[in-house]
């Protein structure tokens, strides 16, 4: 039986597709009020309409201060608060140390580590007392992955900034953690590589799973319903692993 959140008042990022889309779909089917952004107007419109249950998409980039701002505008005009904001959006791509370029590096970190941070920051003066932020890790933060180190350093700073907020929020009782996921069948796993090798990429990834599989993308989002609930009510500061062991071995 699902853990109801009715009557929650949530934001998604990076909710277009993937973990993120699949995390709005728990949210919604348990009850949140339900508002998601991603960078693509139509498709962040599709996976609203797809929803359903009065979810409203936002075009935003959380790269862009000036689109958070409208965001949250928005958000406060409709709603006038948030219980949950689930930090999601983020993403990357794989360049071997002497192919990097600032390039590469602005973008990711813009959007994994500047692009969360600020999605968090401004989203404080709507959020209620005993609120919960979910911030989108990764095994990558806690494993080494050859070509992927920009990536995996956004991740291992998202961990690091949930310490500390945990700190500076608990004044106002809100507990902040990160859901980390292993390797999970989600089209931006796919991106990683051309799309005549995506099924030896996976099948490589799933032989290194203790659990001999990739994930599915709503398993992760199982996991982030959890620790939106008042079932996670004493967890706080936690990095949770979605990974069937991957980072535990």
């Amino acid at each position: 039986m699902r853990t109801s959140l009715n009557g929650k008042v949530a934001l998604i990022t990076g909710a277009s597709t993937g973990i993120g889309l699949a995390s709005a779909h728990e949210l919604a089917a348990r009850g949140v009020r339900l508002f998601i952004a991603g960078r693509r107007g139509s498709e962040i419109a599709d996976a609203a309409r797809a929803i359903g249950r009065g979810t409203v998409g936002v075009q935003a980039d959380v790269s862009n201060l000036t689109d958070l701002d409208r965001l949250y505008e928005q958000i406060s005009r409709d709603a006038g608060r948030l219980d949950v904001v689930f930090a999601n959006a983020g993403g990357g791509d794989m360049l071997p140390l002497e192919a990097i370029t600032a390039d590469h590096v602005d973008r990711i970190f813009g959007t994994n580590v500047k692009g969360l941070l600020f999605t968090v920051q401004k989203a404080l003066p709507l959020m209620k007392q005993g609120g919960s932020v979910i911030l989108t890790g990764s095994t990558a933060g806690r494993k080494g992955t050859a070509s992927f180190s920009v990536y995996s350093a956004t991740k291992a700073a998202v961990r690091s900034l949930a310490r500390s907020w945990v700190l500076e929020l608990a004044p106002r009782r809100i507990r902040v953690n990160v859901v980390s996921p292993g390797p999970i069948a989600t089209p931006g796993l796919a991106g990683l590589v051309p799309p005549a090798h995506k099924d030896t990429l996976f099948q490589q990834l799933a032989s290194a799973v203790p659990m001999g599989r990739l994930g599915d993308a709503a398993e992760v989002a199982k996991a982030v319903a959890f620790l939106a609930s008042e079932d996670a009510s004493f967890i706080n500061g936690a990095e949770l692993f979605v990974d069937g062991g991957l980072a535990q071995i």
